[in-house]
């Protein structure tokens, strides 16, 4: 399976995770985000960093995970109601923590936020499968500047 991250190319060819607070993970849980395909990679992008500008240095890495890992998989149907709202934050953030600390599974896949059936896959890099994920590409990443000129998203740094 291929996953894809943009990231700025600080992080490009780290897979360590941050520890941020996100949907998925509360802070000091370390899981990787990556994205099943990298329009929806370009699109959380959009939406989560609007704020920071998108004219920075960044980079797509493209991610290869054996067919072999786990994979624990949870669809729309077994979210709670508003999962996808910041108020479904605290809910979603527990079904990753215990993901992580049942340790069942090298990765689970969520359906995005934005875009429901599209797919998010998180990788925890402390899972022992987790020493066959390598990083197969890195290479510059641009957003394409319509994406900057509707007035909707800042270019700020």
């Amino acid at each position: 399976m291929i996953v894809y991250r943009i990231t700025t190319a600080k992080w490009a060819d780290k897979l360590t995770g941050s520890g941020f607070p996100a949907r998925w993970n509360p802070r000091h849980v370390h899981v990787v985000y990556t994205a099943g395909s990298i329009a929806l990679a370009c699109l959380e992008n959009l939406v989560h960093r609007s704020g920071e500008g998108l004219n920075l240095n960044f980079r797509l890495t493209e991610i290869e995970i054996p067919e072999s890992a786990s994979v624990t998989s949870i669809s729309v149907q077994e979210l709670p109601e508003k999962w996808h709202t910041m108020s479904g934050y605290p809910a979603c953030q527990q079904i990753g923590r215990d993901w992580v600390d049942n340790g069942k599974s090298c990765l689970l896949r969520v359906p995005s936020s934005i875009i429901p059936d599209e797919t998010n896959v998180l990788i925890n890099p402390n899972h022992p499968e987790f020493e066959k994920i390598f990083i197969k590409e890195i290479r510059e990443f641009s957003f394409d500047e319509r994406l900057m000129k509707s007035g909707h998203i800042s270019t700020a740094q």
